[in-house]
């Protein structure tokens, strides 16, 4: 897991989280390179979602340190860490859009708020976007008029609006309906294959971890156990407990 550090996008070193007496990260090291589709798998608990909180800066680690193209998130003061986090676009289970506004200011009102963007150009970027996701006829409506599965494409619109370094998928379709996965999962796909966002995913999609990846980390007690490509990872892992977690889910 290693890599040369002048290629490296994203750095965890020696990163140590705890809930109370709950080590959820122990010590640990990791890094992703620029352009990279990295997906972390692992039993619930092993604290893959907390990577991702504390990339978004919604946690702060209790020791160790965390580099995002060459800024430091922690340890940093703040104003460091609001312009690393500019660089990082995240996409919840929850699609926690702002139930008052229109799909398209849900989408131009972080770009103008954060980047400074004129108005004009967020709405023509938040257009575009929207076209991409397949909603462009539902600029003008409200959240409440769409389905879960409309909602969380609005949410993904929402994050490549900020034209993140990285984007950070949190289990982004557990919370729709078995119906709607598919066309969400579809669209990250074209998304993963078509631009050079460096992606790092949360998911118990193996099949899609195993379309879009090119590595996946597998983590157990807040370490990562194995790491590799996806048809290493999923047909012959090397540690014990990658098997039995994965003949448990696949």
């Amino acid at each position: 897991m290693s890599a040369d550090p002048r290629t490296e996008l994203i750095r965890f070193e020696n990163v140590t989280k705890r809930f109370g007496d709950n080590t959820v990260l122990d010590d640990l090291c990791f890094s992703v390179e620029p352009g990279r589709h990295v997906t972390l798998i692992g039993p619930s608990g092993s604290g893959k979602t907390t990577i991702l909180r504390l990339l978004m800066t919604l946690e702060k680690p209790d020791a160790g340190t965390i580099e995002v193209d060459g800024g430091r998130l922690f340890p940093a003061d703040e104003r460091q860490r609001r312009e690393v986090r500019k660089k990082i676009g995240m996409v919840f289970q929850q699609f926690n859009l702002f139930p008052n506004m229109s799909v398209l200011r849900n989408v131009t009102e972080a770009p103008v708020r954060v980047l400074g963007l004129g108005k004009d150009e967020a709405e023509q970027r938040g257009r575009e976007l929207l076209d991409l996701v397949g909603l462009a006829d539902k600029c003008d409506a409200g959240p409440s008029q769409l389905s879960g599965g409309q909602q969380q494409r609005v949410a993904i619109a929402r994050a490549l609006a900020m034209r993140p370094r990285v984007l950070l998928l949190d289990e982004v379709t557990s919370a729709l309906d078995p119906e709607l996965v598919a066309g969400v999962l579809d669209l990250l796909r074209d998304i993963a294959r078509s631009t050079d966002i460096t992606m790092l995913c949360v998911t118990h999609e193996m099949s899609f971890a195993r379309d879009i990846s090119d590595e996946v980390f597998m983590f157990d007690s807040g370490k990562v156990i194995e790491s590799g490509p996806p048809a290493k990872i999923f047909t012959d892992p090397e540690n014990e407990r990658t098997r039995d977690f994965l003949g448990a889910v696949l």
